[in-house]
């Protein structure tokens, strides 16, 4: 009865682990690397990224050393970008870098890692509700920005230089206006210092956004909270050089 009991539990313990085991796509054994992405290609080419990526991770666990290997990974970490799965997206490119750190699409790469990152803090709710998010944390924009810079600077001529020196400038609106949000936090507290620092960082790292002209006028104005003439003065002739209509006084 003992040994009937242990079978039967034993059996339970199989059928279990079957259940949980990850079902693999329905891919014939016998399908050769190239057919089977050949059909992989199809689908993504059409938008059925979940599909794709099915097919993709059947290729790269099947035949991690054939011709197409690496044509796989760099598919494989465009159809996670497409559907959002950006943690993902993001490993596989970390492991491509690691393991083709002189591949000739290395450029794309680099560029499909910055796009990732930006994602990665996108809110698609509040860009639909237009909500303004800029208060939000954005490690993963200051990562985009440092992506694309490495883009830019390793490869110049690239196809996605132009691209991302856009995007960088975006970016820096986007870290600007959060920069200048933090300040006046700080200004309706009373903390005057530190929204006039803010406000400094803004000027010396983001020169070219047009957030600049706020951020002198609320370092003028915090500068006068603290009673530092000097400071103040210097900082609203700089105000008045770059932005002659300003009224700030």
């Amino acid at each position: 009865m003992k040994a009937k009991f242990l079978l039967i539990s034993l059996l339970a313990l199989t059928l279990t682990a079957c259940a949980n085991k990850p079902k693999e796509p329905d891919v014939a054994k016998t399908t050769t690397p190239q057919t089977l992405y050949q059909e992989a290609k199809a689908v993504l080419d059409n938008g059925l990224f979940n599909r794709a990526i099915e097919l993709l991770q059947v290729i790269d666990s099947r035949y991690p050393f054939s011709p197409l290997a690496r044509q796989v990974q760099l598919d494989l970490i465009y159809a996670y970008y497409k559907t959002g799965d950006t943690d993902k997206a993001i490993a596989n490119i970390d492991r491509f870098i690691r393991l083709n750190p002189n591949h000739i699409k290395l450029d794309y790469v680099y560029y499909m890692r910055g796009l990732s990152n930006l994602k990665a803090d996108e809110n698609t709710l509040h860009n639909m509700l237009g909500i303004d998010r800029s208060d939000r944390d954005l490690a993963s924009t200051r990562q985009a920005f440092d992506d694309f810079k490495l883009l830019i600077n390793s490869f110049p001529d690239s196809k996605y230089t132009t691209e991302a020196k856009n995007r960088m400038l975006t970016i820096k609106n986007s870290l600007a206006q959060q920069e200048l949000l933090i300040a006046d936090y700080y200004m309706r507290r009373g903390a005057f210092l530190a929204a006039a620092n803010r406000g400094k960082y803004i000027v010396e790292y983001y020169r070219d956004s047009p957030l600049v002209e706020q951020a002198l006028e609320m370092m003028v104005e915090a500068y006068g909270k603290l009673g530092l003439a000097k400071l103040k003065q210097d900082t609203l002739a700089v105000l008045k050089l770059n932005f002659p209509e300003n009224t700030t006084r």
